[in-house]
């Protein structure tokens, strides 16, 4: 039977919230929660009889503190000059500004959050062990599922955040793109507890393909446009060119990044890539450690897709902190489709994070701001860029990438579902594949393996995906050299 180690409200007394980790239960000291949010006194909590409870973690990690050589700095998209707090206030509140920048190694949870985490967090991590049965493999695959959060997703680990944030410092309105629709899902989940008005601009092909995350969105009380859009002039520039462009994250990240420019009551939120939203996710990895040693498990082989860099960095950041230290050896493997290489076939080069060249210049593996992918049904992998922190570390020789094509993604996502009962998003499938060739690995030579991967959501709005695959008309997309280097050649030539 699958093996998990997760944590619900029900049995005994929870204890107090004082060191560096906080339990579940009740937090008696918090102030101004909306009434919704309390709980019991006496919350308690069950465990797997196999290990010791799971902690929600107190302090996001930044791994920044432990890396032997400092990322490159951003660069202000007009001047090319390193980039100042003060330049990106119009966009984000003080403190996600601080965090973006911070060299700090622990940065406090604020008690509000982790207060809201508890409607999902700690999430289970769970041995598939049929699986395992299924590939007759002596490897052992863990996973760490983050679908059980309301939104479905590992995204409201920063939705929550973000949002909480800007409303302490008073803004009223915030904007976002979304590709798959789950970082929508999630800020609109985020926005309807704190009573942000939240705004929304879906990639155009997700939008057609996932009607559901559009209504999830909008039943949190999110506004939702398809991106190319009319409402902005970056939008209206797209559809000249081509009215039937299918969008990519770049265009809607354009559009959001102008709606909050031109408007000094709203700000942008962002679901993937930067440096704040990495740090978020690292209550994943946080929570993974803890369940793997009271388990009596090491990982060797940790695995997770990439599109952003969000789930990956969740997962990954404290594993490499670990591995830093000497006490953990694991290699580090990112997965990309490969329709969308950054990592694999991008350059490492300073490039615009958004199509319309109103972010700042990061230095990541870019395959070209005005690349627009073909329309995998991996809407969240759709990005032309990987996170600057990801690409760095990369760069440093701390972790490995592959690229995997949707039709051996969902090849695995069907044994996956048919072994271990749960349906994944098509972004996870990527890892899902990676962790299946590893087991398959192991196979071969008799070894015994610990693989860990990140579930980082769940496919129940994903089913048209499925629907292809299984009616056999899925396509593998193919990757365009020529539209790479034309892309490439707009990109800013900086020493």
């Amino acid at each position: 039977m699958s093996q998990s180690l997760h944590l619900s409200l029900n049995r005994t007394p929870n204890a107090s919230f004082k060191g560096e980790w906080k339990k579940h239960g009740f937090l008696s000291s918090l102030t101004g929660k909306p009434n919704h949010m309390k709980f019991p006194p006496k919350a308690t909590m069950s465990v797997s009889p196999h290990a010791a409870p799971t902690e929600i973690p107190t302090h996001w990690y930044n791994i920044i503190a432990d890396l032997p050589i400092k990322p490159p700095p951003q660069l202000h998209p007009k001047t090319l000059e390193p980039l100042q707090p003060q330049d990106l206030s119009h966009l984000f509140p003080d403190e996600l500004i601080k965090q973006e920048t911070s060299n700090e190694r622990l940065i406090v949870i604020p008690d509000e959050v982790v207060d809201i985490y508890r409607l999902w967090r700690p999430t289970p991590l769970i041995r598939a062990k049929r699986l395992e049965k299924l590939l007759d493999t002596p490897a052992r695959i863990y996973y760490k599922y983050e679908g059980v959060s309301p939104a479905g997703s590992h995204k409201p680990n920063t939705a929550v955040p973000q949002v909480w944030y800007n409303a302490q410092q008073g803004v009223k309105n915030i904007v976002t793109e979304t590709g798959a629709g789950q970082w929508g899902c999630s800020l609109a989940f985020a926005s309807s507890l704190f009573g942000l008005n939240c705004e929304v601009w879906q990639v155009r092909a997700s939008y057609d393909q996932k009607p559901y995350r559009k209504l999830m969105m909008q039943t949190w009380g999110a506004t939702v446009h398809p991106s190319p859009s009319n409402i902005t002039e970056s939008g209206r520039r797209i559809l000249n060119m081509d009215p039937s462009s299918p969008g990519s994250l770049g265009i809607a990240i354009s559009e959001a990044v102008e709606v909050a420019a031109n408007n000094e009551d709203t700000k942008y939120c962002l679901g993937s890539v930067l440096n704040h939203v990495l740090l978020h996710q690292t209550v994943i990895g946080e929570e993974c450690i803890k369940q793997m040693e009271a388990l009596g498990e090491t990982p060797d082989v940790i695995i997770g897709c990439t599109g952003g860099g969000s789930n990956f960095a969740g997962l990954c950041f404290p594993f490499i902190r670990e591995k830093l230290k000497g006490k953990i050896n694991p290699l580090i493997r990112a997965v990309e489709p490969t329709a969308c290489p950054s990592l694999t076939r991008g350059v490492y080069a300073y490039d615009y994070g958004d199509t319309a060249q109103l972010t700042p210049l990061m230095k990541m593996h870019t395959l070209g701001h005005d690349f627009i992918p073909d329309p995998i049904h991996s809407g969240g992998l759709r990005y032309h860029g990987m996170s600057p922190l990801i690409s760095h570390i990369y760069e440093l020789g701390m972790m490995e990438a592959i690229a995997i094509p949707q039709i051996e993604c969902f090849q695995g996502a069907i044994q996956f579902a048919r072994s271990e009962g749960l349906i994944p998003a098509p972004e996870p499938t990527h890892a899902i594949a990676a962790a299946i060739r590893e087991a398959l690995h192991c196979k071969e030579s008799g070894e015994s393996k610990v693989i860990l991967t990140a579930m980082c959501g769940h496919g129940h709005f994903d089913l048209p995906a499925y629907e292809k695959y299984l009616q056999g008309a899925m396509v593998d997309l193919s990757f365009s050299e020529d539209k790479m280097q034309a892309s490439l050649a707009k990109i800013p030539r900086i020493s």
